[in-house]
């Protein structure tokens, strides 16, 4: 049995998606486990022979669970399948992170607390990059929060793209179930984006991210072209979606406050 954490929550709960992660994926249960409890993975159809192994662990933990997808369907509708099984056990608010190890397990109570102190808002990771980070990945990253920004007036966004956060459950289930996108590479710009239409808060947070290569045992699975042409297709609906609420999202801006419901 892993060491139990010191930070229990019946509302709020680690959800980790995992597609074909490697060994590190291991590593990376067990550090969040030691942070909070409960710790939720969902494998989304992996081939790799993590399943097995992950099912194995949380047979000797309490506080971890996993649950697996018959095929990949991509990280959006994975993170959508953990929020509806969290939502029926009376969970509120989940803090999503990557199985690669890239990001800060440390930091874990921290966003929670703030989650807990603010349970309106959404709690976003601003990364913080290492020398490990690929300098295309970290400038490109630029164009899409610029996007984001625009899409949302300014809103306080300031990272679109970090998957190191924590969710209010319901709203984020609510803009999933109303459409059809959000299953894949673009979850994460567009989760954030819809949420501030909705009139949820963005609070920032440092998160320090670090890229492990494949000698550390790291995996991508991002593709430069397959995924920057879905980010560009994403951010082409978001703006249509900016145009028709542009008026909503003024009045907000000018003096309405945060308001639910545009």
């Amino acid at each position: 049995m892993m060491p139990p954490s010191l930070n229990s929550s019946e509302t709020h709960l680690v959800l980790i998606p995992s597609y074909d992660s490697g060994a590190l994926v291991y590593d990376v249960v067990r550090a969040a486990c030691r942070q909070w409890t409960p710790v939720w993975v969902v494998v989304d159809g992996s081939t790799d022979g993590t399943t097995a192994v992950l099912q194995e662990m949380a047979a000797r933990d309490p506080g971890l669970r996993v649950f697996a997808l018959p095929k990949n369907s991509g990280k959006g509708a994975a993170i959508l399948h953990g929020l509806d099984l969290a939502a029926r056990e009376g969970f509120t608010h989940a803090l999503t992170m990557d199985a690669d190890g890239q990001h800060p397990v440390e930091r874990i109570p921290d966003f929670m607390a703030a989650s807990i102190g603010a349970p309106d808002a959404m709690v976003l990771g601003v990364p913080a990059f290492d020398v490990s980070a690929p300098r295309l990945r970290v400038q490109g990253r630029k164009v899409s929060n610029g996007f984001a920004n625009l899409e949302t007036l300014w809103m306080g966004i300031d990272d679109s793209l970090c998957g190191f956060r924590v969710y209010p459950i319901e709203p984020l289930r609510q803009v999933m179930h109303g459409q059809r996108w959000m299953r894949r590479f673009d979850f994460d710009p567009e989760a954030v984006v819809r949420l501030c239409w909705r009139g949820v808060r963005p609070i920032n947070l440092s998160a320090p991210v670090k890229y492990l290569s494949a000698d550390q045992g790291g995996v991508s699975h991002f593709r430069y072209l397959r995924d920057n042409a879905q980010l560009t297709w994403m951010h082409a609906r978001l703006m249509l979606g900016f145009l028709l609420r542009f008026p909503a999202l003024l009045r907000r801006r000018l003096g309405a406050g945060w308001r639910p419901g545009v």
